[in-house]
Formats: C-alpha cells, structure tokens, sequence
C-alpha cells in the first residue's frame, strides 16, 4: 500500500473513530483532514455508478463514485467502528472527563478550520452561520425520545442519523440518542448482530444517496454560505461535547444496560460538589491541548500531502 493509500485509509479510520461517540461527527472529521468535498462527491455520484455498473459497464461505474477513494475511506471507517467500539464505549463510562475533553478541544479548533472555508463574511454569510448555530444548540437541547428497536424505526433511523454524521457538526450517534436507538444499535455493533446491522446499514444508504448529492450540489451553488452555516453547526456543537455532565435521566436497554439520556453541562467546581468525583481540571486542559495540536498537525499533513501531490502532477 503506496503512501498515499495507506494516508486515506487512516483518515476514514479518524472518521469511523469520532463517528461513535455521541456528539462529535465524522463530518466534522472529514472537513478536518481536508477529503468533505471529495467524498461528497463520491457518495452523489453513486446513483450514476451503479445505473453503469448494471449494465455491465464496470469500469465506468468505478470512476464514476471514485470507487477506490470510498473504498480505502469506508474500509477506515468500518475497521474503527468495529475495533473502537467497545473501547469508547468503556472510556465513556470509566473516563468520561478526559475522554470528553479530548472531543472538546477537536471540535474547537475544527470551528477554525471549517470557518477558514468562507471565502468572504458578509451579511449572508452571518445569517447562515447563525442559523447553523441555532440549529446545533436546538438539537444539543431537544429531549430525547423513546422509539422501540423495530426494523422500520431502525431503517428510519439509519436514513437519518447518516444525514446527521455528514454533517458537520451534528454527530449522526447523537440523532440516535435522541431517537433512543444509540443502546441498540451499539450493542449490535459490539455483538455483530447481523440483521439489526443490515437493516440499519439499508437505511444509511438510502439517507446517504439522496442527501449526499443534496449537500453537494450546496456547496457547489452557494459554496460561501453552505460554509458558514456547517460553521455554525460546528460551533453550537460544543456544548454536546463539554466534560463535566451530570446526568438527570437514564435509559435501560433490553439487557438492563443503562446508558445518559438526559444531561446538564456544569462547571468543574459545581461538577465535583454534584457528583462527588474529581473533576480532573488539569488533565482535561492538557488533552484538549493535545487534540487541538494533534488536528493542526493533521491538517498541515493533508495540505503537504496536496501540495506535493499537486506539484507532481505539474511536472
């Protein structure tokens, strides 16, 4: 696998990572180290492929959803939601200051990062990037809902959370939470539950094709505002993110394992006198120092990786 493989492959697994934590998006994740546009692009062209691939013409269908790009991404993602699943799962529940605290500092320097893509802030461009961020904080504040674990809710949910992961700022595990299906599909994910999976998988497809090329002709059109709204997005966010929760509700999936329903955010000091627990100041500061530090030097390797890719093509 050539440098340039093997660099893909590891930006999806950076995507599947985030994508399973509750808060953060894998949207966010792919603006970050520089591949939204082109996997956009990807996934649009997916109808176009596969009307080529039934008739035969491969080679066309392959080129046409820049087929071994989305494989090496998706293979990434899938390699991380299967590995990481159970370990974020366990850090949530045992380490959930520093673990959120790493997220935290993530999606507060991706603010600058997606930000940087508005060519020109102008009156529009405010106006889209406070609707944005309405939108993030009403969805971080909506209260959760209790939808059963059927295979319609599930094909449903899939449709939409994928909408959400693409998205950045909007965290697609987060919409499952506040439809109530994030135990479910969790845990199926961690015991390879087959029919829940595939269900959940035919509607991830479904939402993705057809929002997919939505988002992309947007940003194509009216590039500059589709921008500062995914901005605003991004930045409502943060409050999903921040460490220091105390939850006021729970919910009990089939196996009796309960998992945050409802939560409030909290300042460390009144943190500590709620729940007891140590808010863990100085380690929460210094890893959200080093997410903030470990996306800048990810975001200069993609630009490196451009730039001499665009200069070797030059020659």
């Amino acid at each position: 696998m050539n440098r340039g493989f093997l660099l893909t492959y590891l930006k999806g697994m950076a995507m599947g990572a985030v994508d399973v934590v509750p808060g953060v998006s894998g949207g966010t994740m792919a603006l970050i180290i520089g591949i939204y546009d082109r996997l956009l692009g990807a996934f649009a062209q997916a109808p176009r492929a596969l009307a080529a691939a039934a008739r035969g013409r491969l080679r066309e269908a392959w080129a046409a959803c820049d087929a071994g790009f989305l494989a090496l991404v998706l293979a990434g993602i899938l390699t991380s939601v299967f590995t990481l699943a159970r370990l974020i799962g366990w850090l949530m529940e045992a380490h959930p200051v520093p673990l959120w605290s790493f997220f935290l500092g993530l999606v507060a320097v991706s603010v600058h990062l997606v930000g940087r893509e508005v060519g020109a802030w102008r009156a529009g461009t405010v106006v889209a990037f406070l609707a944005g961020f309405a939108l993030a904080a009403w969805i971080a504040l909506a209260v959760p809902l209790q939808l059963p674990a059927s295979p319609l809710v599930l094909f449903l949910g899939g449709a939409i959370a994928i909408c959400a992961m693409i998205l950045p700022g909007i965290s697609g595990s987060f919409i499952l939470v506040l439809l109530g299906l994030y135990p479910a599909v969790l845990l199926a994910v961690r015991t390879l539950d087959i029919p829940i999976l595939a269900v959940f998988a035919a509607g991830c497809a479904l939402g993705l094709l057809s929002f997919a090329r939505l988002l992309s002709w947007l940003l194509s059109a009216w590039r500059n505002l589709t921008m500062a709204f995914l901005t605003g997005l991004v930045l409502g966010s943060l409050g999903k993110v921040w460490p220091w929760k105390h939850t006021l509700t729970w919910q009990t999936d089939s196996r009796g394992e309960r998992s945050p329903l409802v939560q409030e955010n909290l300042l460390p000091g009144r943190f500590a006198e709620v729940t007891g627990q140590d808010p863990q100041v100085a380690l929460a500061l210094a890893l959200a120092v080093v997410a903030v530090l470990l996306v800048l030097w990810v975001d200069w390797l993609g630009r490196r990786h451009a730039a001499e890719a665009a200069a070797g093509a030059g020659r």
